[in-house]
């Protein structure tokens, strides 16, 4: 039901009183609907109407319907200027309030009431009025009128462009939550229409929502969304009214172009399509933000091949968060426009018609994605989008050909691969070898240093991951493994393994890469146990433990007798057959036993060192030095004995190293000498005193041995330590007596 109001200027009202009052009303009214209508009530002329106008004039002034909502009830109030009052004073207007129940309006919209014949032109002349138990339309303002008149508008400019206007600013107001859209013209019958234009335009519930009024004279201060009033009164307001949207209806369409919503009703109504009308709000409200989408949807529900890529979006996204909402019919309508979807509409309605039994379209849009899928395969920019494509073709269920994924993969490769970490990962699981083949392909096809560049430390991580797939491609695995062996030291006997199964030239020069810096003694003989002769058999491996024994002999020798070193001797003797690494090791074994072992196997090691047949010349002088420096610390018994096993040559040098190992001044035989220095020196004499006494002579070491005990000193100090040796003082009595000529009789 709804309750009606009658206000205006009365000399004695309801209560008595004259003057603006409440003269008839619906008894029962609700509570405190009478004080939320009042802030309604109020009628100001045109200023440009005629200021004293007579009963002829009075009805071309504007009547003004507004609607709008008083504590959730709806509001319809009709105010119609009357000119004088009771007094005889200008300004009186007469307003007609109907307040219905929230769902009396149920499937009308406001704006049909325009000419409904519940309004009274004039108050009633008894203070009660009836209830209304129906709101009944006028019929001059119904769809089919409408369409007629806008077929038949001769105003300036065409009325379905200046449509589709009004409604994108409509939709806005409504959707931002404030604002206002201001209607300009003289003819309030020709604002009623373009209202009720609008209001069929939108859903029922959003036609509900839409506050309107016919006209007002404060276009400024008004509460409606939408707004009609005078050229006269807005050429006064507009001046401040800048968050107001105007449109003239003496100057047609504005410039620009409408929405593809606002354009759809537009045609709607071109067509006197009420149902598309209806379709449209069906599949989404406006201000929703799918209303693009419903838009899109239904031209292509309609065989429309203009929806744009955005547009298709939008389509998608509503796709997406109605599903199961989405009407039965969309689905039958849709399978025309199967043809024209892009890849994401053509998924999302696939996904969505699947699920809702619509096998039909499902059917139609499985194949627009796969052929949409190939397509996006063919002009992808990257490997990023090869993975799209790829994903979605997975969720449609359509299967790709491993080829074509393979071929794209390699084309964008070879225009770099940096996205290749996110390719892989987000990549379906089945054809992710197709994708690793195309990259890998695609690098083989590059040249050395674009391959270079696109191989990344991160990228060569990746694909190290794919030994089995690289082997097919000798020339990316190589500078994928030589990248890890060389970053990653730990990993080099492994990788050296992956490299030793491929073929091609670069696989040597990866070898020397992943081995530049030398192994240690235990790293080098897990090489050998790992590879066994194949190390003997590549050149970038076969010196290998030539480089370790020789780092390992700087300086002096001192690391070549570690058990590390020893062993990779032995692994090197057992799987090596020939070649300086051998000879090498044969060295370092020598070296061993020289420090070691008794004299005369002593000696024989020290002979082959210092022999050196074929090794390497900086290591055999190292070890012997080493071997040599060993050796001084031996008892003089031992170091005599060893140098009487020697030849000449190997002796010579032996002595000559160990004078060289002695202080300075030991060496040159100056005086005074330090406590250890003599007893350096006394060693040594007593060496070459025992080689003397057992028939050996070594000329270099007993001139120095001569030099240094020739002195007064050095003679006292060492006959002392050879007190108990007879044999060995009468050598050093020999050793002195040969210098007598030399030192003048002394």
């Amino acid at each position: 039901m709804a309750w009606q109001l009658h206000y205006t200027s009365a000399r004695r009202g309801p209560t008595g009183r004259a003057g603006f009052q409440f003269v008839a009303e619906t008894p029962g009214l609700p509570d405190g609907v009478r004080a939320g209508v009042t802030p309604y009530l109020s009628y100001r002329p045109p200023p440009d109407a005629p200021l004293s106008p007579d009963e002829s004039e009075l009805g071309g002034f504007p009547v003004s319907l507004l609607y709008d909502r008083v504590d959730g009830r709806p509001l319809l109030l009709r105010c119609r200027y009357l000119g004088r009052d009771y007094s005889g004073r200008y300004g009186n207007f007469f307003a007609h309030a109907v307040v219905a129940e929230p769902d009396e309006l149920e499937g009308l919209r406001p704006a049909e009431l325009w000419h409904a014949p519940h309004w009274t032109h004039d108050p009633a002349p008894e203070s009660v009025l009836d209830r209304l138990d129906d709101l009944t339309p006028g019929s001059a303002l119904d769809p089919e009128a409408l369409a007629a008149w806008l077929a038949a508008a001769s105003g300036p400019g065409d009325p379905y462009a200046l449509l589709g206007h009004l409604v994108d600013a409509v939709a806005d107001v409504l959707g931002r939550g404030h604002g206002r859209v201001v209607l300009v013209s003289d003819d309030v019958e020709l604002i009623a229409r373009w209202i009720a234009v609008v209001s069929y335009s939108l859903p029922v519930a959003a036609a509900a929502r839409l506050s309107f009024v016919t006209y007002t004279a404060d276009p400024d201060g008004a509460a409606q969304r939408l707004v009609g009033t005078t050229p006269a009164i807005w050429a006064a307001a507009q001046h401040h009214a800048s968050h107001a949207s105007a449109f003239d209806l003496r100057d047609g369409a504005p410039a620009g172009t409408a929405s593809r919503f606002a354009r759809t009703v537009a045609g709607c109504w071109r067509d006197s399509d009420f149902g598309g009308l209806d379709a449209l709000g069906e599949l989404a409200p406006l201000n929703d933000p799918a209303q693009e989408g419903a838009a899109a949807l239904l031209a292509l529900c309609r065989g429309d091949a203009t929806v744009t890529p955005a547009e298709e979006a939008a389509a998608a996204e509503l796709m997406s968060r109605h599903g199961s909402a989405i009407p039965e019919w969309v689905w039958r309508d849709l399978v025309p426009g199967v043809p024209s979807m892009g890849l994401d509409l053509a998924l999302a309605v696939h996904e969505r018609a699947r699920a809702a039994g619509a096998s039909e379209v499902a059917r139609q849009c499985s194949l627009r994605v796969t052929d949409r899928a190939l397509d996006a395969l063919a002009k992808a920019p990257s490997l990023a989008a090869v993975v799209a494509a790829a994903r979605v073709a997975e969720r449609a269920g359509v299967p790709l050909d491993p080829a074509e994924v393979t071929a794209s993969a390699a084309r964008c490769t070879q225009a770099g691969a940096a996205d290749l970490g996110k390719a892989l990962t987000g990549c379906p699981t089945a054809l992710r070898d197709a994708l690793l083949d195309g990259v890998i392909s695609g690098l083989s096809d590059l040249g050395e240093r674009e391959r270079a560049a696109a191989l990344t430390p991160g990228n060569c991580d990746l694909l190290s991951e794919h030994a089995e797939r690289l082997r097919a491609a000798p020339a990316v695995a190589c500078a994928v493994l030589a990248s890890i062996g060389r970053r990653a030291p730990e990993r080099r006997v492994t990788i050296t393994g992956e490299l030793l199964r491929l073929d091609g030239p670069g696989v040597d020069a990866a070898l020397r890469e992943v081995w530049e810096t030398p192994p240690s003694a235990g790293e080098c003989a897990d090489l050998l146990d790992a590879h066994g002769k194949a190390v003997a058999e590549r050149p970038a491996l076969a010196g290998l433990p030539s480089r370790t024994f020789t780092r390992l002999a700087f300086p002096g020798g001192e690391r070549l007798a570690e058990p590390a070193a020893l062993r990779l001797a032995e692994r090197v003797r057992e799987l090596m057959p020939d070649g300086r690494s051998v000879r090498d090791a044969a060295l370092v074994e020598a070296y061993g036993k020289a420090i070691t072992a008794g004299p005369a196997r002593a000696a024989r090691a020290l002979e082959d060192i210092a022999a050196a047949d074929g090794a390497t010349s900086q290591l055999a002088g190292e070890a012997f030095v080493g071997a040599a420096r060993r050796l001084a610390r031996r008892a003089p018994a031992f170091r005599a004995e060893l140098l009487a096993e020697l030849s000449e040559s190997a002796r010579a040098r032996l002595g000559a190293q160990w004078t060289a190992e002695l202080p300075a001044r030991a060496r040159a035989g100056r005086a005074p000498l330090r406590g250890a220095e003599i007893e350096q020196r006394n060693e040594l004499v007593e060496v070459v005193l025992r080689l003397k006494a057992g028939g050996r002579a070594e000329p270099a070491l007993e001139a120095w041995a001569r030099a240094a005990a020739g002195r007064w000193l050095a003679a006292k100090q060492l006959e002392s330590r050879l007190a108990r040796s007879p044999r060995l003082r009468a050598a050093l009595r020999d050793l002195l007596a040969e210098d007598d000529p030399a030192r003048g009789g002394r």
